[in-house]
């Protein structure tokens, strides 16, 4: 007899957003994890309902973006999270990435370096830490990211 396959829950964590303090010296499961270590578990992701929220005057250039995050999980020292960005134009300095597209897409301008990027479902993509880059989101983007924490 052959197992029952399962469907991935879209999980939510709860309102709190807690996530692991900067600088602990040794890297913990956030308890807010979707995915936390130790258990063999899947979640939908475009299914998952972020909590939106304006992100700072400071990073706002145009439009009246909303950003989320949710944190996936943890393997070993590096970040696994959910995030996506709504209608608008940011700018960011970016941690060391490699993320997924799931659903939209945006033009990423690298300030530095005097050029862009456009991605959307399906592709992959690397961001090296402290580039210096303007997002602009015409509907939305979400993805998943993989990340070396700051510091």
């Amino acid at each position: 007899m052959s197992p029952q396959a399962e469907t991935p829950p879209a999980r939510r964590p709860s309102a709190s957003g807690a996530s692991d303090p900067a600088g602990s010296a040794a890297p913990t499961e956030s308890a807010e994890a979707l995915l936390p270590a130790g258990e063999n578990a899947a979640v939908y992701a475009t299914g998952i309902s972020l909590p939106l929220a304006a992100p700072s005057l400071a990073q706002t250039e145009a439009g009246s973006p909303r950003e989320g995050l949710v944190p996936l999980g943890r393997i070993g020292a590096v970040d696994v999270d959910l995030w996506e960005l709504r209608t608008g134009t940011v700018t960011d300095v970016e941690l060391e990435e490699m993320f997924v597209v799931l659903s939209g897409n945006a033009t990423i301008e690298f300030l530095d370096e005097d050029r862009s990027l456009v991605v959307g479902a399906g592709d992959v993509v690397r961001l090296t830490a402290g580039s210096r880059t303007r997002w602009t989101v015409l509907d939305h983007i979400r993805k998943v990211a993989v990340s070396l924490p700051a510091g």
